[in-house]
């Protein structure tokens, strides 16, 4: 089992930057590729970044790519995101989840966190 815990949403002006954090329990999250899905309202949830156990790979959605940045640190058993350049386009609630598998299908991920809310103003 796998409990995940996000934080850092809020409201940012467009251009600006935000930094999530996703906190996990357990001592095997060194095993799990994480990744960051997001959903807007009226819109179907959708991938954003993910990146692999050992840190060593990433993969991002064409939309957030250059702009956004996920990273761990598996000693603290944290997955991040930082973005920047924020548009408005980017509101959603963001989450972080886990999974054995390293891909960008939401259904692969057997873990979820609640959510946290990003919204970005014109």
């Amino acid at each position: 089992q796998v409990q995940l815990v996000e934080s850092g949403g809020g409201l940012v002006q467009a251009g600006g930057s935000l930094r999530l954090s996703c906190a996990a329990s357990g001592r095997t999250f060194s095993r799990y590729a994480m990744a960051w899905f997001r959903q807007a309202p009226g819109k179907e949830r959708e991938f954003v970044a993910a990146i692999t156990g050992s840190g060593f790979s990433t993969g991002y959605a064409d939309s957030v790519k250059g702009r956004f940045t996920i990273s761990r640190d598996n000693a603290k058993n944290t997955v991040y995101l930082q973005m920047n350049s924020l548009k408005p386009e980017d509101t959603a609630v963001y989450y972080c989840a886990a999974s054995r598998e390293w891909n960008a299908r939401a259904s692969a991920y057997d873990y979820w966190g609640q959510g946290t809310q990003v919204t970005v103003s014109s």
